[in-house]
């Protein structure tokens, strides 16, 4: 196997395609899609979105300093890409989407009702770092579709078909194919007074 040598760019992929909702006073609310998303401390819970500058977002999640992170699915794929590909400048995307917007705590950003996942944060910084700013925040509250919940208190998000975002496309998830700890994990050992069964 021969390998090539690309100039620095972005290559980690597959991504988490999200629908980032926000609002601020005196502005129609907005969703912006976004893939540069991600978790950076489990505690406190914090993530993080980076947007450019001249994404009409960006002034909204700076003025209010809250957005939500609507996590999506293969259903919500034409939804999430028409809310990257179109501006909040010119409609409105709820409206030209079908998409239901709902408030839950934050004081402007409305979060997804079709989401099955809406994450709730407020800015804690943002890092100017070249063509992108980095929204990094704390989750202040999470809402989640109880149709997904199993009766050991487990959300199956697997089950909400969620979508991904690679070099350019959308996919859906595929088959689980392990679990965390599976590659060193101990297979049982048959107890010496087990009996074969019949046949």
């Amino acid at each position: 196997m021969s390998k090539i040598s690309w100039k620095p760019g972005n290559m980690i992929y597959p991504l988490p395609a999200v629908m980032v909702s926000c609002g601020a006073e005196g502005e129609p609310d907005n969703i912006i899609t976004v893939a540069w998303t991600g978790t950076i401390c489990t505690n406190p819970p914090m993530t993080y979105i980076s947007l450019r500058p001249q994404r009409h977002s960006y002034h909204m999640i700076e003025k209010s300093g809250e957005f939500v992170i609507n996590l999506t699915t293969a259903e919500l794929a034409k939804a999430t890409d028409f809310c990257g590909v179109r501006s909040g400048r010119d409609l409105d995307k709820f409206k030209e989407t079908g998409l239901t917007r709902e408030h839950g705590t934050l004081s402007y950003a409305p979060y997804i009702k079709e989401s099955p996942v809406n994450i709730e944060c407020r800015v804690e910084k943002i890092n100017p770092l070249g063509s992108h700013h980095m929204f990094t925040a704390r989750v202040v509250n999470i809402l989640a579709d109880d149709t997904y919940m199993e009766e050991n208190g487990r959300f199956a998000l697997e089950k909400t078909n969620p979508l991904i975002y690679s070099h350019g496309g959308y996919f859906e998830t595929g088959r689980q194919i392990g679990s965390f700890g599976y590659s060193v994990k101990k297979k049982k050992r048959k107890k010496r007074n087990d009996k074969p069964k019949r046949k």
